[in-house]
């Protein structure tokens, strides 16, 4: 296994993370808890010394598990990080009893990491309001030594990212962010990088696989990268890409299942970052693999002065092309919770107006109709 150097800690490169572990009929709040603590035996057999849990991962109940599984083996052999649910600004006044709790489930009397989760527009300025009280309560849990490691992990934008590291980004000592080989571009996670290596703060990945799609390729894609190392599976070349980066310590993945798990562990045994030819053949085939699924917007902007109801057309597209390339999910949503409903996809009353000046000739009225449509708007 190979392992990274954070602080005065050793910690596996690969964590394991605790969103998909397997489930009994397809029901994500019925874990099949003899899989899950069979590939956690595995797991701490192999090396890995840090599980990744949250709140509200398999409704609720994958800190229990996460919790049992790993109470046979004694606390100082691994490290367990867990999450404030701030993604549901229900909770935004409950973060001593949700902290409380957490320890209970997990059955343990700390946490090594614990992360504000999921910062982004939609809850950026409650995390920011100290009516609330969060920050320094979680601070104090730190003080008292029931937190031993603060972090946050992100969904949204540099400039959302920018404003929490702007309020406490003296007490952070980690972040973590959705990366990969496509999102480098797609979700600017480059941008991403550059914001934390600016602050120094050392880097945790989620979605290297972006949640399997990145696991098979299409034939074309594939060969091209086989030409490059034909013996690296395609998943792994994820988890090279990620070694290729200085800044990335702990790299997550939720595995479901052992072969999954076997797998990993088997890539992590070395590291081996790609080479600059390698690195560009791999950024060569996320640009093909986008440009037959996304709208070529450049965010030009041309459009905006030319739309009747001012409505943010590249920030829109840019949504609409994460949602239809992901197949929904709950960035795109998120992310429109913190704009204003005139300034929805439906709010587009297709005069395409917009369209007589787009450069790349995109149907936008007919994107932002299908991206109400899929909304449900």
């Amino acid at each position: 296994m190979v392992y990274k150097e954070f602080q005065d800690l050793k910690l596996s490169a690969l964590g394991m993370g605790a969103m998909r572990l397997p489930v009994v009929d397809e029901d994500d709040a019925r874990i099949d808890e003899e899989k899950a603590a069979a590939m956690v035996d595995y797991a701490m057999n192999c090396g890995i010394n840090y599980y990744d849990t949250a709140w509200g991962y398999h409704n609720g109940n994958s800190e229990r598990v996460m919790g049992r599984a790993l109470k046979k083996y004694p606390r100082e052999n691994y490290y367990l990080a867990t999450k404030f649910p701030g993604y549901d600004l229900s909770n935004m006044d409950k973060v001593e009893e949700i902290f409380e709790k957490q320890l209970e489930k997990c059955q343990v009397e700390y946490f090594d990491f614990y992360l504000f989760h999921n910062v982004c527009e939609m809850n950026i300025d409650a995390y920011l309001d100290p009516a609330y009280g969060i920050y320094e309560y979680l601070m104090k849990q730190k003080k008292n030594g029931r937190i031993r490691h603060l972090g946050f992990s992100a969904h949204g934008s540099c400039e959302v990212m920018g404003r929490f590291l702007d309020a406490y980004g003296e007490s952070m000592e980690f972040c973590q962010i959705q990366l990969n080989w496509l999102d480098h571009t797609f979700q600017n996670a480059k941008g991403k990088l550059e914001l934390l290596k600016e602050r120094q703060i050392p880097v945790w990945v989620m979605e290297p696989l972006r949640g399997g799609k990145l696991a098979a390729l299409p034939k074309e894609q594939e060969e091209a990268l086989r030409a490059l190392r034909p013996e690296e599976t395609i998943p792994a070349w994820a988890f090279r890409f990620l070694q290729s980066i200085p800044e990335v310590v702990v790299t997550l993945s939720g595995m479901s299942n052992y072969k999954q798990l076997q797998e990993n562990v088997a890539t992590f045994e070395t590291e081996k970052p790609l080479n600059q030819q390698e690195m560009e053949g791999l950024l060569s085939v996320a640009s093909a693999v986008l440009e037959k699924q996304i709208l070529p917007c450049t965010a030009c902007r041309y459009c905006i002065s030319h739309c009747p109801k001012g409505l943010n057309i590249p920030g829109l597209l840019e949504l609409y092309n994460e949602h239809s390339f992901t197949g929904g999910g709950f960035i795109a949503p998120m992310a429109l919770m913190a704009v204003p409903k005139e300034k929805h996809p439906n709010a587009c009353i297709g005069c395409r107006s917009c369209e007589a000046v787009c450069p790349q000739q995109i149907k936008i009225s007919e994107a932002m109709s299908d991206f109400a449509g899929k909304l449900g708007a």
